[in-house]
């Protein structure tokens, strides 16, 4: 499973973030020993926050950035291990030309703009999916630049999950699986997990999904497979730390079994 954090809130426990970095926010309710050690987050509703502003859809994909990186501190202070996030997907591609042109600028403006914080921050950043002819040489210059700059962090590790679709990443490990001859008799969960994209992620205990939405979009689908789900009518740009606290007690309501009884 890799490099498994299950720190306590920091923000409980008296410690936390840098003096520029703190803000007042709500942790009542959390409990420190029952913490998601992984949580991934599908960024919906960018395109709808900037319509009902009669916005160009791009003003919402910047307005987006904020809420990404306010979620990052609050997954800090709550001391979450890993954080992925769904920030393109294999469908993306469908979208205008003119708003992908736009994303993969703003992607790379973003890295450039954000590495040294997050490296400052102690994050690890990493990326999921499909390095393909379609992604820009100078991205994956960013992107590398980045994954380089970061990779000896532990504090938290940031996934970004960039041309990635779930379906896809099946594909490539069936495809990986046979390019290495493994027999048929031989392939099991273990064999499919090691080819992965990032095998030694641990799965997600929590997912969340912004705007209402009830679906999980090609999101994980081999990871997520026990997750808890959970689903809010808050549109990307407005999603702030709070909001993923509230996740987090919703996660801690739940009762966990992974298909066994109660004891």
């Amino acid at each position: 499973m890799g490099e498994i954090f299950t720190r306590s809130p920091r923000a409980l426990a008296g410690t936390g973030p840098p003096a520029r970095y703190r803000r007042p926010v709500e942790l009542d309710g959390i409990d420190p020993q029952r913490l998601p050690v992984h949580v991934g987050c599908v960024m919906d509703g960018n395109g709808r926050w900037a319509n009902k502003r009669g916005l160009p859809r791009t003003q919402g994909h910047a307005a987006g950035e904020e809420a990404l990186f306010d979620a990052v501190e609050g997954a800090l202070e709550l001391g979450v291990g890993w954080l992925t996030v769904y920030a393109f997907s294999t469908e993306n591609w469908k979208r205008p030309v003119d708003e992908v042109r736009y994303l993969m600028r703003f992607n790379e403006s973003l890295l450039v703009r954000r590495r040294d914080e997050m490296h400052e921050r102690g994050v690890r950043i990493r990326f999921a999916g499909r390095r393909d002819w379609r992604v820009p040489r100078r991205l994956i210059r960013r992107m590398d630049e980045a994954v380089a700059l970061t990779e000896k962090n532990r504090t938290m590790t940031l996934t970004i999950a960039f041309n990635y679709g779930g379906r896809a990443e099946i594909v490539d490990a069936v495809r990986a699986l046979v390019a290495d001859g493994v027999p048929a008799d031989k392939i099991d969960e273990k064999a499919i997990r090691t080819r992965l994209y990032l095998p030694d992620m641990p799965d997600p205990d929590l997912v969340i999904r912004t705007s209402g939405e009830f679906r999980v979009s090609n999101f994980l689908l081999w990871e997520l497979a026990y997750s808890e789900l959970v689903f809010t009518d808050v549109l990307w740009p407005d999603f702030r730390r709070e909001n993923l606290f509230e996740a987090v007690r919703e996660f801690q309501r739940r009762d966990r079994r992974f298909g066994g009884l109660d004891v």
